[in-house]
């Protein structure tokens, strides 16, 4: 079957926080209408008496002749071709579990940056096994890319990943704003994988930051943690990548030094000297490292890769390890 997009191809959000609000903001630039699966009653009365989402973003007014907010899914998926995901992975099958319009027939693109936990599944590999979707219709939109710069329109870089070029750029042409500017590749497990593994090593920094280590330390922490990265994926999934694009390399600078990453602030507070729990409570969003620590961790006992910073934020997390400590073995390894 082929799976060729038309431009007429209309579009739906899964998910009401701030990256799918943000994501929201860029097609009703480029689209007469985009429905939009939100299940908070309080972002839904917001978006449809004000146009605003009076927890993400809220300094976001749209259109309301454009924008279909919907607490039916059924109703969101059954009047759009192409289904962006933008619901944090730890949320995503309770977002999905009262669909019962198939999928068989629609293009999904995940925007998901984060490893569904227990399944040690990215969002991709999840929809493609759960839904019987094949990667030709599964896409991907990625890139060193906080949802409050797209939101206040910060000149912003995004890579759309799919198999098939031409679908890949009408998806680009979607999101494309004079403030966006995109990238196109092939490379769906790469860009997956590294966009998951950035929040790991986000909490790393974090935890070096919170702990005292100045930025001399960290910036080679930050080149050690782009190292393993590289390492991971060229093990497990060899490929012509090249891992200084923005998609790879830039994802994981942003998210390492962003006072805007929720993954590095959790792992500054773990760093300052609160328990895991502690710093977890703290936390008003997803931090998506936390749950990827674990999940890497157990992809890799399949491939074997040496990946010591992986497997030190592992260890505080889940472990309990002195960050002190265990920083410091570290920086004799780097």
């Amino acid at each position: 079957m082929e799976y060729k997009l038309g431009e007429q191809a209309t579009c739906a959000v899964i998910g009401y926080g701030s990256w799918a609000t943000a994501i929201v903001s860029l097609l009703v630039s480029n689209e007469k209408e985009v429905w939009w699966y939100v299940r908070n009653e309080d972002v839904l009365d917001g978006l449809l008496t004000e146009g605003r989402n009076p927890k993400y973003l809220n300094d976001l007014e749209f259109d309301r002749s454009k924008i279909h907010p919907s607490k039916d899914i059924d109703e969101v998926v059954s009047n759009a071709k192409i289904i962006i995901m933008a619901a944090p992975s730890a949320y995503l099958k309770d977002f999905l579990a009262p669909l019962t319009v198939p999928l068989e027939d629609k293009f999904i693109v995940s925007a998901i940056k984060g490893i569904i936990p227990g399944d040690y599944k990215t969002a991709a590999e999840y929809l493609h096994d759960k839904y019987n979707l094949t990667y030709r219709q599964i896409g991907i939109i990625s890139g060193p890319s906080h949802a409050e710069e797209v939101g206040r329109r910060k000149l912003s870089y995004l890579t759309v990943v799919c198999t098939d070029e031409d679908n890949a750029r009408l998806i680009g042409s979607k999101i494309e704003t004079p403030y966006i500017r995109l990238s196109y590749s092939s490379d769906i497990y790469g860009v997956e994988y590294a966009a998951i593994m950035k929040n790991i090593y986000a909490i790393s920094v974090g935890i070096a930051a919170g702990l005292g280590y100045g930025d001399n330390f960290r910036a080679v922490l930050i080149a050690s943690c782009a190292k393993e990265m590289t390492r991971f994926l060229q093990e497990s999934y060899p490929d012509s990548r090249d891992t200084l694009n923005p998609a790879y390399l830039g994802d994981l600078l942003v998210t390492c030094y962003s006072n805007y990453s929720r993954n590095r602030r959790l792992g500054l507070l773990i760093g300052r000297g609160c328990s895991v729990k502690s710093a977890l409570n703290e936390m008003t969003m997803v931090a998506e490292g936390y749950f990827a620590a674990d999940c890497i961790r157990h992809i890799n006992f399949k491939h074997k890769v040496d990946m010591p910073i992986a497997d030190m934020v592992y260890d505080i997390l889940y472990r309990n390890a002195i960050p002190r400590l265990k920083m410091k073995n570290l920086a004799t390894l780097l």
